[in-house]
């Protein structure tokens, strides 16, 4: 094994750590039907058709040559798979040089002029398949005619532009108007604090809007106004205002408007008028910027995409499906173009490499060699169920450890860090709290009934239905969560590192239950804790070679992920509706309660060990680990945003935040490396998967099959235990493959959410149970139903933040069964 460690570390270095950069394949659509085309079109997307219509074009001779700029309402339409335009009915009069952003109810037509004036009309235009339908909406509370335009939301936003034709300087105005309550009009809201801007770019993205570059018009030496090119830039946030963002990497003016969406945190601008060539007489211009520019919200930093095979400016962005459109525009100044291009963005294609398969395989082998060596010490349910009491203290809590870090937080943590700060550090903590109270009150409760299935002591306590009512939604909850947490880790590593997405789910799943079946809790247990070794040792190694491509020092990392915030341990506020710390302390101390006392998981590994001592020791190893844990997947979610903000144009914009660590593992670290790494990410799937399936199988034979069938023979009731962790693990691995096959995660999460409101009161009714006296079994049925609909309510009806979810169904669960058991009838149980 040392030799192929050593081996691993020499062959590692012939990794290919390049930066991954996007590309694009652009194609032209039939080109608008006029012999010279447009510029200052207004363009949308309703339904499957794209309409392009108005702008303005010299269409008798150029503009050196004496030729008069005419303006247009001529409208066309392109549908989807058409092969040419249809002109269609014009629009209600001759504009360009508005704004125009497409909704699913038609197309925004913001403003405009012509060469006389500007115009403050709103206009929502429809494809009904015949013609284009307008509606007027409320009117702009002044003429606006070349400004910038984004749809954050449902709420639209105008920035800036010309007040008329001959304005000598552009308006400082920030407009809004939400879609929803067309009634109130325009909002005028704070502008931006820079210089008033025309031919600006807009853009939204994270629920703000983006302000780009444009230019001022300032008095030249005669007089005549002359332009000042802009490269500064503005984030605006509702409810927080504007923010100076990272300068455009050069000044950019009338790019495609608005700026492409790609992925969840990058803003595109295609081309655009750079100004290095402005002082060129218009016949002997060669065209503007072909740069693809990318913006990252996330990490405030630019990069180039490479070069685009069009310069085109004054002229809408439209997303089009998967597809951005640039319709017509000026390809150089006084020239129209009548072109048409599509665009569709993917990334670039990974592979795994046989080296991470080898080290991928050889971890997965030894996982499944472990399970069937304790195969053979299953003589009885005691055996798998319990493991006979043969488990030491430090492996039961290495084995908790392991199973509450599932793969999905191995990733997700990084990630939160990545995208915010250190916040959630604190709910993460809750364990070192809660172990003096499960030491104190629940675990004598387990030991000296020696119960198998937690819920058990819910019949012991209140009554048969109550027991059945936990059992049945934790059975339902952790079945469902199964593949989810297959599922999940397959499809970002599939994503980010190349590897085949079905095969990946079967690595996960067919492993993970075979070393089930075959050992019991005790291979789960043991798996567990080689396991938990192999994450940790993962993170430590992660935090190494991310540290070890990061320009500066230790200080300067730190000094740098402070002064952006990024280090951030707590909000101070009082709002319940952020991650305050009142939120995280609460939420987090009570979200981890129901884990740490209600879930058979977890509650199981507590009767494994010899005697209570041990499972004080388990508990509190437990503990403890989550100490060096959250500190080292914050620190690598903060390394990952200091790297990717030194190398921007590593960070591909398809993926989701949640895939910013599988994207590192698979780009810059070194082969044989990633493999260990990506070991890890499946050793946390794995944990929790085999967790829950040997505690499903716990709960189906102690809380059902033995319940109702005494006399079965023991024997029996073990095959039977292990033909199930096979069926269970196989079934998860299946509903994972389906998740991947059938893209129904919004009907899953349904399920899912649906699932977590019926066992959110379960720490209630343990806690109801332990702390209280009065309390009995009818009550307590009440209780937790109250609560899942109490919950259901402050979800849908309510801003509260998420964490304090499972606070509410818990204190609900527990005040509501502790009044009910007072009113109904129902003799409590001690």
């Amino acid at each position: 094994m040392i030799r192929f460690l050593l081996l691993l570390l020499l062959v590692s270095f012939a990794a290919v750590t390049g930066l991954a950069t996007p590309f694009s394949e652009w194609k032209k659509l039939p080109p608008i039907p006029d012999a010279v085309g447009f510029a200052g079109s207004y363009a949308g997307v309703n339904g499957d058709a794209l309409l392009v219509g108005g702008g303005a074009n010299f269409p008798n001779k150029k503009p050196w040559e004496g030729g008069a700029k005419v303006w247009h309402d001529r409208l066309f339409v392109l549908e989807s798979g058409a092969a040419a335009w249809r002109e269609v009915n014009p629009l209600p009069q001759p504009a360009g040089y508005g704004a125009a952003l497409s909704t699913p109810q038609g197309v925004l037509l913001i403003g405009g002029g012509d060469a006389r004036r500007n115009f403050a009309e709103v206009r929502r235009a429809s494809w009904n398949g015949r013609e284009v339908v307008f509606e007027s909406l409320p009117a702009l509370p002044l003429p606006l005619a070349m400004h910038a335009s984004a749809l954050v939301g449902r709420t639209v936003y105008v920035a800036g532009g010309l007040d008329a034709p001959a304005a000598t300087r552009p308006r400082s105005i920030f407009l809004s108007l939400d879609l929803d309550k067309l009634s109130a009009g325009w909002k005028t809201l704070e502008p931006w604090p820079g210089a008033p801007r025309m031919l600006a770019v807009a853009g939204a993205q994270d629920g703000s809007f983006f302000l780009f570059g444009g230019t001022d018009l300032l008095p030249g030496p005669d007089g005549k106004p002359v332009r000042r090119w802009l490269r500064d830039a503005y984030r605006f946030t509702p409810g927080r205002g504007w923010k100076k963002i990272a300068d455009l990497p050069h000044t950019l003016v009338a790019p495609p408007s608005p700026a492409s969406t790609v992925g969840p945190g990058h803003l595109l601008l295609l081309g655009g008028d750079d100004g290095s060539h402005a002082d060129r007489p218009p016949q002997n211009h060669p065209g503007f910027s072909r740069d693809a520019l990318a913006y990252h919200t996330l990490t405030d930093t630019w990069t180039v995409w490479g070069e685009l095979p069009f310069s085109l400016v004054t002229t809408s962005s439209v997303t089009w499906g998967k597809r951005i459109i640039v319709a017509g525009g000026e390809a150089r100044p006084g020239v129209r173009s009548t072109e048409v291009w599509s665009g569709e963005y993917s990334r670039p294609a990974r592979s795994f490499g046989w080296l991470n398969y080898t080290t991928l395989s050889l971890y997965l082998a030894g996982v499944a060699g472990v399970g069937f060596w304790f195969m053979r010490r299953q003589k009885n349910t005691s055996d798998y169920f319990k493991g006979g009491g043969r488990i030491p203290w430090w492996a039961a809590g290495l084995s908790i450890f392991a199973t509450m870090l599932s793969s999905i937080t191995f990733m997700a943590v990084p990630a939160k860090a990545y995208a915010t700060d250190w916040t959630f550090a604190v709910a993460n903590l809750a364990a070192l709290a809660l172990a003096p109270i499960v030491i104190a009150f629940y675990l004598p409760v387990f030991r000296k009934l020696n119960v198998t299935s937690a819920y058990e002591y819910l019949e012991h306590r209140f009554n048969l239905a109550v027991r059945l009512y936990a059992s049945a939604s934790f059975i339902l909850f952790q079945a469902g969560r199964m593949a989810v947490v297959i599922y999940l880790p397959a499809l970002a590593l599939s994503a980010a590192v190349g590897l085949d997405v079905y095969l990946c789910v079967l690595f996960i799943g067919v492993t993970c239950a075979f070393y089930t079946a075959a050992g019991g809790i005790e291979a789960v247990i043991w798996t567990d804790a080689v396991q938990a070794v192999v994450l940790l040792g993962a993170a430590v190694l992660s935090v190494y070679l991310i540290g070890s491509q990061l320009a500066g020092s230790p200080g300067d990392w730190w000094a740098e992920a402070s002064a952006l915030g990024k280090l951030r341990v707590a909000d101070w506020s009082w709002d319940m509706t952020t991650a305050s710390i009142g939120v995280i302390v609460v939420g987090g101390l009570l979200s981890n309660l129901a884990p740490y006392t209600a879930d058979q998981a977890v509650v199981q590994r507590y009767i494994t060990t010899s005697d209570q001592k041990q499972a004080e020791r388990a508990i509190w190893m437990n503990a403890w680990l989550t100490v060096p844990a959250t500190v080292l997947f914050f620190t690598i979610g903060t390394l990952l945003f200091l790297f990717y903000r030194q190398h921007p144009a590593a960070l591909e914009p398809g993926l989701g935040i949640d895939s910013i660590f599988p994207l590192f593992i698979a780009g810059h670290m070194p082969t044989g490396l990633a493999g260990i790494v990506i070991a890890g990410i499946f050793a946390a799937a794995q944990s929790t998967a085999s967790s829950s399936v040997n505690s499903i199988v716990t709960a189906l034979v102690t809380d059902w099959v033995q319940r109702f069938r005494p006399g079965i023979p023991d024997k029996i009731c073990l095959r039977l235990s292990q033909w199930l962790s096979v069926a269970l693990g196989l079934a998860g691995t299946g509903a994972a493959l389906y998740l991947v096959t059938a893209d129904v995660r919004s009907i899953w999460d349904t399920y899912m959410s649906l699932l977590g409101l019926l066992g959110s009161g379960l720490a209630g009714l343990f806690a109801l149970g332990i702390f209280s006296r009065r309390a009995n079994g009818t009550g307590a049925l009440v209780g937790v139903v109250v609560g899942a609909i109490t919950l259901f309510l402050v979800q849908r009806y309510t801003p509260l933040h998420f964490l304090l979810y499972g606070a509410i169904g818990t204190t609900t669960c527990f005040a509501v069964g502790y009044l009910a058991s007072l009113l109904l009838p129902g003799a409590p149980k001690k």
